[in-house]
């Protein structure tokens, strides 16, 4: 009986990765990993059943050792929002990997490229994969680049950005490209071919377009989406323009997914996506049942509870700040005569005014909240350190008025105001947690309580005989 075949995964902690590195190791292969931190390999539950190669990927010693003794090497090396110059990052990776597989024997190279259409105006990040594929393939090791789009299933950040629009956003406002054609693929499907990649006769070296069996467009997946987890249906409308940047920071403050990852998933639907030829049915028969349809692996890949999740979010958060509104209203009384007897600076604003920017306010409150609060739980982390800082600032917010109009107490008005300010800008910085978007958007929560402290402090200066 002839040993089991070695195979070396690149990018094994990703989500292509670890599906393929799964899917190996069930079909009797010998698998090792080349990764940088092997503690990050502790969440999968395959940890333990691979061969680990400490190393970094941009170093030919390192490669070189991963890649000796092993048959067949699978590339899933690629940047996505990364800084610096990616382009050449990632050629310079391609060109080491492609060497040391040449060099050390391997007898074949399997990479995940993206579909594309013969353009000169592809994005930079389609670019570069396209470039990426062209280098392994002129390595002189037979090379296999799969090109797929969308990936549907549950951890693939394309799936994960078409999932998060699609169950937070009752309707939408895209730009034209909204409308161009994608055939996306079940992530199952895909690593199935990647995986039969491997058994491609030796004078194969090129590219193979894979996708699954239906083409639609951007708001059509938004549309079917909605529809097949019992969503109201969701409108899609046509901006006139915006930028994959612009985009991105939509996508940004919407969803778990950063914007720096979201602009190139953007950029890349610019153009059609769909398959051109089917070449791959030549030598590798499609997966047992036929190619998953885009409701099957929507329904798949995430399960009902789990899409009612941002609905029963948003409504306890919105309880709570209605709560807070209506007490803190109950308390407010600027027609008595108590108030209207204070000395009041010149520079106080209008008493028509407040109520509107404290509706404006509440409103921000309960969408960042309920953003911040969602990821947590889309992510795994633990939301109780949020959920007590937002209770505080409610609290506060709720106090300030009891105290002032209620209790009529201008001093003890002062430390409240000064400390929901405080507790204003903790909130902020919390709501932001690394997306500047969030900070931008309750950062006039914070601008107005901090302004009340003062108005509140001016106004206690100005009746302290009272």
């Amino acid at each position: 009986m002839s040993d089991p075949r070695r195979g070396l995964v690149t990018g094994a902690t990703g989500y292509v990765g670890s599906l393929v590195v799964e899917r190996l190791l069930d079909e009797g292969w010998q698998v090792r990993v080349l990764v940088r931190s092997p503690k990050k390999l502790d969440e999968h539950p395959w940890h333990d059943r691979v061969e680990v190669v400490e190393g970094d990927a941009s170093n030919a010693d390192d490669v070189a050792r991963a890649l000796e003794d092993v048959d067949v090497a699978w590339y899933l090396l690629h940047s996505m929002g990364g800084d610096g110059d990616f382009v050449t990052r990632d050629r310079d990776l391609a060109e080491v990997f492609a060497t040391a597989a040449r060099e050390q024997g391997v007898e074949r190279i399997v990479y995940l490229g993206g579909l594309h259409p013969d353009a000169t105006d592809l994005s930079p990040h389609l670019a570069s994969r396209a470039e990426v594929g062209q280098v392994l393939m002129d390595s002189g090791v037979p090379t296999a680049v799969l090109q797929a789009g969308v990936l549907l299933g549950a951890g693939s950040a394309s799936f994960e950005m078409l999932r998060h629009l699609s169950e937070r956003l009752p309707a939408a406002v895209a730009p034209k490209w909204i409308r161009n054609r994608i055939q996306p693929i079940a992530s199952d499907d895909a690593v199935y071919y990647l995986v039969k990649a491997a058994d491609l006769p030796a004078d194969v070296n090129r590219t193979f377009d894979i996708g699954g069996p239906d083409v639609v467009s951007y708001a059509e997946m938004m549309k079917r989406y909605a529809r097949v987890h019992g969503f109201t249906p969701r409108l899609v409308g046509n901006a006139p323009v915006t930028t994959p940047r612009l985009a991105g920071r939509w996508i940004g403050l919407m969803t778990p997914i950063s914007a720096e990852l979201a602009a190139p998933l953007v950029a890349s639907l610019v153009h059609d996506t769909v398959v051109s030829e089917r070449d791959i049915d030549d030598h590798i028969p499609p997966p047992p049942g036929g190619l998953t349809g885009f409701d099957a692996a929507v329904r798949e890949a995430v399960d009902r509870p789990t899409t009612r999740r941002w609905r029963g979010i948003l409504l306890a958060v919105s309880g709570a700040v209605a709560a807070t509104a209506v007490a803190g209203s109950l308390a407010t009384d600027p027609n008595s005569r108590w108030y209207r007897s204070l000395d009041k600076p010149s520079w106080q604003p209008p008493g028509g005014l407040f109520p509107i920017v404290w509706t404006a306010l509440y409103a921000d409150i309960i969408l960042t909240s309920t953003l911040r609060m969602a990821d947590d739980d889309a992510k795994g982390r633990d939301p109780r350190p949020f959920a007590a800082a937002l209770g505080t600032n409610l609290l506060l917010n709720a106090g300030w008025s009891w105290a002032f109009f209620r209790g009529k107490k201008l001093g003890l008005s002062t430390v409240v105001a000064a400390l929901l300010a405080a507790s204003s800008i903790d909130l902020t910085r919390r709501v932001g947690n690394g997306r500047p978007e969030r900070t931008v958007v309750l950062s006039p929560y914070a601008a107005w309580t901090s302004f009340a402290t003062v108005l509140t402090a001016e106004i206690w200066r100005r009746n302290r005989r009272r």
